[in-house]
């Protein structure tokens, strides 16, 4: 399926690796230029030369703390100067750190708030602009625990559940603007950071990663991790003119993991 992106302009942040550089590689498979960033200036900039020479698409990358209200600004003008208008948009940023209610502090609040919950408000918010005349699509990456909380991720928990509530209301106030919005809940998706959370449980548990990994393998119906191609696949979808009916959703490519209906 031709899903109509060749030539669009789409901005994915966190995209030097896992799913943002997935669902980049996605976007430059279908012909999209890309302005792509991350807080690794080398890491992300190498990607998206590398995205260039193999797909003949535009891709710059460029240094970005998205939990700074200057950088994001600054993000949204690099895009205005290099494209003119923004048709993709994806608010992706890390998780923060594990951890039970009790043993957070506040500034481990904070920064979690400013970096996975007021960047998409400011990213969604900056771009706006550079959408509204021609319309177009935003994504953003939360989790599975959206919908089912998971142990030991209360800050995930929280602020993901918050951006749900955000694209939901924007989806209703931007439809005449033809911005549809929607948000993609990976379940368990073999990346960086879903070693590192295996590994804190483990430790956790004093057991070994394999045997963390053996026990999540258990409740996946599909029987196995995902990989970040088939998170990105549905993602490109959402982000295409191929969608044209469907905002203020949330899709779950979980292998079937979240048991609630």
């Amino acid at each position: 399926m031709d899903l109509y992106l060749k030539g669009k302009k789409a901005v994915v942040t966190a995209s030097s690796k896992g799913l943002g550089r997935a669902i980049a590689e996605q976007l430059a498979a279908e012909g999209a230029d890309l302005l792509l960033c991350s807080r690794d200036a080398q890491a992300v900039c190498d990607v998206a030369a590398q995205l260039a020479q193999k797909y003949g698409v535009s891709a710059t990358g460029m240094a970005v703390d998205l939990s700074s209200p200057e950088q994001i600004g600054w993000l949204v003008q690099q895009a205005a100067d290099r494209f003119g208008r923004v048709d993709a948009l994806v608010c992706n940023a890390g998780g923060p750190p594990s951890g039970s209610f009790l043993s957070l502090d506040e500034e481990a609040w904070l920064h979690a708030i400013q970096l996975n919950l007021m960047s998409v408000v400011r990213l969604v918010k900056g771009f706006h602009p550079l959408m509204k005349e021609q319309g177009g699509r935003i994504v953003t990456i939360a989790s599975s625990s959206v919908k089912m909380p998971i142990p030991g991720l209360v800050l995930s928990n929280t602020l993901r559940t918050g951006i749900v509530g955000l694209m939901k209301t924007l989806s209703v106030e931007w439809g005449p603007d033809g911005i549809l919005l929607n948000t993609v809940s990976p379940g368990r998706i073999s990346t960086d950071r879903l070693v590192e959370l295996d590994s804190a449980k483990a430790a956790r548990d004093q057991v070994t990663v394999e045997k963390i990994q053996e026990s999540m393998v258990k409740d996946i119906p599909l029987g196995r991790y995902g990989e970040p191609e088939e998170l990105a696949a549905t993602a490109a979808f959402l982000l295409s003119p191929r969608n044209s009916y469907m905002t203020g959703s949330v899709f779950y490519v979980d292998g079937g993991s979240v048991k609630a209906i």
